[in-house]
């Protein structure tokens, strides 16, 4: 939209008001060509590029976006007069896709993600370049994901007829994530179940019946349950 305005040589309010009017559907029609472009040269979904750059310039009406040409908020020196910002200027919206792509093959933490995934696993994308540092935000990869989903930008992606979405990763419960309200103790050598119970405000005859004990006899290494 904002770019055959601006070849029809219409007024410089107008192309102001049509950017600032733009929705997201004109937004991926205007660069979903070029999303995919990348796509197939580097396998990185056209989904995620698509819905980074929604993210990250709100479909391409942010200040950055709009006087910077800088659609996915990437930090860097600038010459624009008009704003002050530490986020890298650009000639052209375009360029601005063209260097996301580069920001990620140029770093570490990114790199890898472009051997471990196809350019249709856009989730496994998503989380990986959230926990590869590009945004602070623990909710980033959810709100991707939450873009491709309400605008179908898989579509984008050439999916084969067959494609079968990966099954979501098992998440393992452990002591770490899992909040237990069961408490023990391990006895050590001089313990006695008396010692044990007044140290712990109860009796023995409370720990014995908790424990399944038979009697007051116990051994260090042994673990009761308190």
């Amino acid at each position: 939209m904002f770019k055959t305005l601006l070849y029809t040589g219409l007024c410089f309010t107008i192309l102001t008001f049509s950017a600032a009017a733009q929705t997201t559907e004109d937004y991926i029609d205007s660069y979903a060509e070029h999303a995919q472009g990348l796509m197939r040269e580097y396998k990185i979904p056209a989904s995620v590029i698509l819905a980074v750059a929604i993210h990250e310039s709100a479909a391409g009406t942010s200040k950055i976006a709009r006087y910077l040409n800088n659609h996915f908020g990437i930090k860097g020196a600038n010459s624009n007069n008009e704003i002050r910002s530490a986020y890298k200027d650009y000639p052209s919206a375009l360029e601005s896709y063209d260097h996301f792509i580069e920001f990620l093959t140029s770093r570490m933490a990114f790199r890898t993600l472009f051997d471990k995934y196809d350019q249709y696993d856009y989730k496994s994308w998503a989380r990986g370049i959230q926990r590869g540092g590009y945004a602070r935000s623990r909710t980033w990869a959810a709100q991707i994901i939450g873009i491709i989903k309400k605008n179908n930008l898989y579509q984008y992606d050439e999916r084969p007829e067959d494609y079968t979405e990966p099954a979501a990763p098992e998440v393992r419960v452990t002591s770490r994530n899992r909040r237990s309200t069961a408490k023990t103790y391990t006895v050590k050598a001089g313990d006695n179940l008396h010692n044990i119970a007044k140290a712990r405000h109860t009796t023995p005859a409370a720990l014995m019946k908790k424990n399944g004990l038979k009697g007051p006899a116990i051994k260090p290494g042994q673990k009761l349950k308190l």
